[in-house]
């Protein structure tokens, strides 16, 4: 098994704001209770990680077609999809602090995942709370109140004046714009069942979860698609999607034995299946992405709703029927914090050198590569270079402090390559090029480093 990093929550939450990847939202001000911005290098690695979801999922997938579908929606669709009447989370209220927390999450925290909260009641999540002396995680006293359901969709208005007419919702997931897109997809795109509709897009859910960082917050991004399929299929499709999305995730960096299945154990009414992979943050083992068999009911929802008939017409058999849905949804957030965590290393180079570099795959890295002159009186021909490679990747140039502080600011944000520019390259067009992870320098001309760096940053 990998050797374990002494990595936390507070280590990853400096390195990012210190070095750009991600700040508190509204910062100024205070900040703003679970929003963080995406600052310069956690916008690239973040837009990285979409771009390697799209390119295995939907670019490499003949019968997946993307979609960017509204935020706001006809709030019809919400009533449709039971979220107006019955979304909610069981949250508890600390009577001490005030702080407001998920009782399922309570019970998972202190049982380290071996207990499996979603299977209960509120009462039998209330009665393990009490018997278990389970603490405010914020102030350390027990003295909750009950479990009460809180909706946590956003609301907000359209048109001039507020009524309940022109009330609308923040969607609380992207899928809704799959399944009410479903016709208009198959029709255009000529597409056959099973075929997917895929999108990246942000969803909005009024939670209240302290801490955690990126883990959970108000608004963020899903990756997601909704494969539609025959019955007959469909357990095939649903099982072929839980072993795509676990090599998707190793494929990216995550360790294997930082990640596992986890069933889940009480099923939707409509439900059929459904399974998290959870990966082992420093908080512990907690849910990455999410599949599931959800049957034939969204669209029957849907159907029934809008009057308007959502079958599916065989193009042999001219047999109409609805179509069951397998979903594979990852958050892009998450799994950013999941790739800053497993990336971080603390590597003692000797008793009094000690760097933190971030292993990222060079695929995902912010910058690909950074220029770097030995000295400022070569800025001339290095800025030639940075024009040269940042045509093809993101780049990175830094001409202040020593040639080793640069080196370590390059690593602290992941960086994979930096290439220096010396005395040398003036005479012969030959730069020295740094590897992050080995440290090892090689010489290459300058006409080689493009293919050089393409080559080993392929995903």
């Amino acid at each position: 098994m990998k050797e374990e990093k002494k990595v936390t929550m507070d280590k990853i939450l400096n390195l990012c704001k210190n070095r750009g990847f991600v700040f508190p939202g509204s910062d100024i001000y205070g900040g703003f209770a679970n929003t963080w911005d995406f600052g310069p290098i956690g916008v690239e690695l973040k837009n990285n990680v979409k771009r390697a979801w799209w390119k295995r999922f939907v670019q490499e997938s003949k019968d997946t077609f993307g979609v960017d579908a509204a935020i706001l929606m006809n709030p019809k669709v919400w009533e449709a999809s039971g979220h107006v009447a019955s979304f909610g989370d069981p949250k508890m209220d600390c009577k001490n602090c005030k702080q407001r927390f998920r009782a399922d999450t309570l019970i998972e925290n202190h049982s380290k995942g071996s207990v499996a909260a979603e299977a209960m009641t509120n009462e039998e999540m209330e009665k393990y709370i009490d018997e278990n002396n389970i603490k405010c995680p914020h102030c350390g006293v027990k003295n909750w109140t009950q479990i009460r359901k809180f909706n946590p969709m956003f609301i907000t208005s359209r048109g001039t004046l507020e009524s309940d007419a022109d009330k609308v919702y923040l969607r609380p997931e992207t899928c809704q714009g799959e399944y009410v897109n479903f016709l208009n997809i198959q029709r255009s795109m000529r597409a056959k069942v099973p075929f997917a509709i895929a999108q990246i897009g942000k969803s909005f859910r009024n939670e209240i979860t302290p801490g955690n960082f990126l883990f959970r917050t108000v608004e963020f991004e899903q990756m997601e698609l909704q494969n539609f399929c025959t019955e007959e299929t469909s357990m095939d499709i649903y099982s072929d999607y839980k072993a795509q999305a676990l090599n998707f995730v190793t494929d990216l960096g995550l360790a294997p034995d930082h990640l596992r299945y986890h069933d889940h154990d009480k099923l939707a009414h409509y439900a059929k299946a459904a399974c998290d992979i959870q990966y082992l943050f420093p908080i512990g083992w907690q849910e990455l992405n999410g599949i599931h068999h959800r049957g034939i009911w969204d669209l029957s929802r849907h159907q029934e709703y809008s009057g308007k008939s959502m079958l599916y017409t065989d193009p042999v058999t001219n047999e109409k029927f609805l179509p069951n849905i397998i979903e594979y949804s990852i958050g892009a957030d998450r799994l950013v914090l999941a790739l800053l965590c497993e990336a971080y290393d603390e590597e003692v180079l000797d008793e009094n050198d000690t760097r933190v570099v971030m292993h990222f795959l060079p695929a995902i890295a912010p910058f690909k590569v950074a220029v770097l002159p030995l000295q400022k009186k070569l800025s001339d021909k290095a800025r030639e270079v940075y024009a040269l490679l940042s045509k093809e990747f993101m780049t990175d140039y830094d001409e202040v402090g020593s040639i080793g502080k640069r080196y370590r600011r390059e690593d602290e944000i992941g960086t994979p390559f930096c290439v220096t520019i010396d005395f040398d390259t003036m005479e012969d067009d030959t730069v020295t090029l740094r590897d992050r992870d080995t440290m090892q320098q090689i010489r290459l001309p300058i006409s080689e480093l493009v293919s050089y760096i393409q080559e080993r940053i392929k995903f």
